[in-house]
């Protein structure tokens, strides 16, 4: 079958790949639509804990395809030696979540990871309520721009989106963002927060962490929350007792492994939904299998949209 195969640690390179052979507590997928994502670079790495160790191996986490009994489902976590990036792969049985009619599958990949990362910080560790605002630390990334209608759709009373990017701050601002702040050019960036607040914030979605997150975090109101979910502007940040005593501020961190296959399938099926009705803009663009070499370098170099591998 065709792959996007590993023969060393590294960028894969489009190939053939033995089919998979469907093994007790596993199903063959029909592979329609594979998204790239950091995490797949940093697995072909070999940096991460999970890194496969024997080559070769077929690149890619997440995907949508079909099961043998036409059955078309998301799916994460392929079984190695196979990854999501070829005509095939085999998973476990369980864990998989059918996807619901209305949404294509490029949309349906991508909407894995990155829409849980997006949905679940806000929804199931912030809790949040109806009429308070959020600000979303890197909206301008693929998880940042979904985080940002997720808030809308939760029932937010304002958003905030904060980026480094200015053409994209404008973007996040037409899928909803009530205001924006652009982490280059601002003096103050508490300040800053709070005039696009229009007062204080109730929730913060981080996926940054750094100095963006000092200052959020003093820009926030009493009983504040703040969910970690990411580390792109630094793994360290200086943190006052005094602050988080005086605000009854709450920090909490997100992972999405921590979360219950029944919750995931709810809210990803969900935002499957909204999508396939307009009511959610998934940022994707489609290339063929045999581009991954391209695609992996303009992942590496920073993209704005999911990149989806189309076999």
């Amino acid at each position: 079958m065709d792959a996007a195969v590993l023969h060393e640690y590294g960028t894969p390179q489009f190939g053939t790949f033995d089919d998979p052979v469907k093994l007790t507590g596993t199903e063959i997928v029909d592979v329609t639509a594979a998204a790239i994502s950091h995490f797949d670079l940093f697995l072909a790495s070999g940096q991460h804990f999970l890194s496969p160790s024997q080559f070769p191996f077929v690149a890619g986490r997440e995907g949508v395809g079909r099961l043998a009994d036409g059955r078309r489902v998301y799916f994460a976590a392929p079984i190695s030696p196979y990854g999501s990036m070829a005509q095939q792969t085999m998973v476990a049985s369980q864990g998989l979540i059918e996807v619901p009619d209305g949404v294509d599958d490029a949309v349906a990949a991508a909407l894995g990871n990155a829409g849980l990362a997006a949905w679940l910080p806000l929804e199931w560790r912030a809790q949040l309520i109806p009429g308070e605002t959020v600000l979303v630390l890197g909206a301008t990334g693929i998880a940042g721009q979904l985080a940002v209608q997720a808030a809308k759709v939760l029932g937010a009373g304002r958003v905030v989106a904060a980026g480094r990017n200015a053409d994209m701050l404008r973007r996040v601002q037409e899928l909803g963002a009530d205001a924006t702040v652009n982490l280059t050019t601002s003096d103050s960036l508490v300040a800053s927060y709070r005039e696009a607040a229009q007062g204080e914030i109730d929730v913060i979605i981080d996926y940054v962490w750094g100095p963006p997150t000092e200052a959020a975090l003093q820009a926030a109101t009493v009983g504040g929350r703040l969910v970690q979910v990411g580390t792109t502007a630094g793994n360290e940040i200086t943190l006052k007792g005094s602050l988080i005593r005086n605000q009854s501020l709450t920090i909490f961190g997100y992972a999405s492994g921590h979360v219950s296959l029944e919750r995931r399938t709810t809210v990803y099926r969900h935002m499957a939904e909204l999508a396939g009705q307009g009511r959610l803009i998934v940022p994707v663009e489609r290339m063929p299998l045999q581009q991954v070499e391209q695609a992996w370098e303009r992942q590496r170099a920073g993209t704005r949209q999911r990149l989806v591998l189309m076999p």
